[in-house]
């Protein structure tokens, strides 16, 4: 796809223009709400500043794009190159991820202007060549990067918020109404042998190169849950002495328990008899029949085998979320929650919030596919290099952009990783 130099439609360039028009918007409405303070905090090295993010895509288009296809190019600041990169290093060494919140300067006033400066020269760049087919595929890897930082972009915030005195909330429109709690049901398939990976026909045309090739995959019978486990369920296993039970858990993921004397999800906090949850709306009791989140893949792992089940594989999982009809239908960023929702009604067939709400954690360790070529030249270190120490998660979460996740989607994070919305849904042989 990036190799392609084929002349792209005029509609297709004109819809790459509106595309990269509101994807840019929509990373500035998100860190409206937010002070220069707020941006620029760092609260722990995993996360990054707001000002940073809003930097770093910005550094995309100007590196990757501006760079390479504008006639007398010349950059903003040569000093962003390596302030705001991340982890290219075939384009130079990187500042340290742990200082990012130290990058006092630029001001997020300055960021703002670089952004308005890259994003005026990439619209008259669109403008005249838009039409190129290479070049709209780095234009539209960079919007679906920037939407994977509007993601990070609140979960960062989350986090920071959520070390500072008072928990501030991040905004005030609590969407979660109580419900009648809907069980989880299994459901079966008969398996076999299928067609896995990234499919244009049902996927769409973009994907990361990490979803292909499309391939061979065996599974034997197996049953998925309806829906994700609720934090009602996960109570459950921390009142059966679930964070005490040695037999339950890995033997790093016991370790991790002991190391930070874990006895609970992040963000969960007791209060009495009550049990509090910081969120994006600020501090609210725990509603037991919404999607438990921010798991790590031990706690993920450990409660599954509590319940007599385990984790589906992601071959499983995105074969029981081809059955899902329109992947864009769940609780996504765009509806404002940023928070897991209860079950939209009865369980059938098909599978319920597979899409939105909480990235699932899968048993299946992140890993290449047969026959698995990365991107060539820089774009290449987007995804390959990661294939070690991971796990991988499905579906997309409340933090999400609508559209921007498919079945094929592959995200992935270390087994101790909390402040992403991830959350699990059973699996069993059949």
């Amino acid at each position: 796809m990036l190799r392609s130099r084929r002349p792209a439609p005029a509609a297709r360039q004109d819809t790459l223009c509106a595309r990269y028009a509101q994807v840019r918007a929509a990373s500035l409405a998100l860190a409206e709400p937010l002070t220069a303070q707020d941006c620029q905090v760092q609260s722990m090295p995993d996360a990054s500043p707001t000002k940073w993010h809003l930097a770093h895509v910005t550094w995309f288009f100007e590196t990757f794009v501006l760079e390479r296809f504008e006639a007398g190019f010349v950059p903003f600041d040569p000093s962003f190159r390596a302030l705001f990169n991340s982890y290219y290093l075939a384009v130079g060494e990187p500042s340290p991820r742990p200082q990012r919140g130290l990058i006092l300067r630029p001001t997020l006033a300055q960021v703002k202007a670089y952004r308005a400066h890259v994003d005026e020269h990439m619209a008259r760049l669109l403008a005249e060549r838009g039409g190129d087919a290479e070049l709209a595929a780095l234009v539209t890897l960079g919007l679906h990067h920037e939407q994977q930082h509007q993601e990070l972009m609140l979960t960062d915030i989350k986090h920071a918020l959520s070390s500072n005195p008072g928990r501030a909330p991040y905004a005030r429109h609590w969407p979660v109404v109580r419900v009648q709690p809907e069980p989880s049901r299994w459901i079966g398939h008969a398996g076999g042998l299928i067609e896995h990976g990234h499919d244009p026909a049902r996927d769409g045309d973009f994907c990361f190169d990490n979803e292909t090739p499309r391939h061979r995959a065996w599974l034997d019978p197996f049953e998925i849950a309806s829906r994700p486990l609720s934090n009602g369920e996960f109570l459950d296993f921390i009142e059966d002495g679930g964070y005490t039970r040695p037999e339950l858990w890995l033997s790093l993921g016991w370790d991790w328990v002991r190391a930070g004397a874990r006895s609970a999800p992040l963000y969960w906090r007791r209060e009495g008899a009550c049990w509090i949850n910081h969120t994006l709306q600020g501090s609210v009791e725990i509603d037991p029949h919404t999607p438990v989140c921010h798991l790590s893949y031990f706690e993920a792992d450990a409660c599954a085998r509590w319940a007599g089940a385990r984790l589906p594989t992601e071959v499983e999982w995105e074969l029981a979320a081809r059955a899902v009809a329109d992947p864009r239908s769940g609780n996504f960023a765009d509806r404002g929650a940023f928070h897991p929702l209860p079950q939209p009604g009865a369980a059938g067939a098909v599978p319920l919030q597979m899409f939105g709400d909480v990235w699932e954690w899968t048993a299946s360790a992140y890993l290449s596919y047969p026959r698995f070529a990365a991107w060539p030249g820089a774009v290449g270190e987007y995804n390959g290099k990661f294939m070690c120490n991971q796990f991988v998660l499905r579906g997309g979460s409340c933090a999400t952009p609508a559209g921007h996740v498919r079945a094929s989607y592959r995200n992935f994070f270390p087994p101790e990783a909390q402040w992403q919305f991830s959350g699990l849904r059973l699996a069993r042989d059949a």
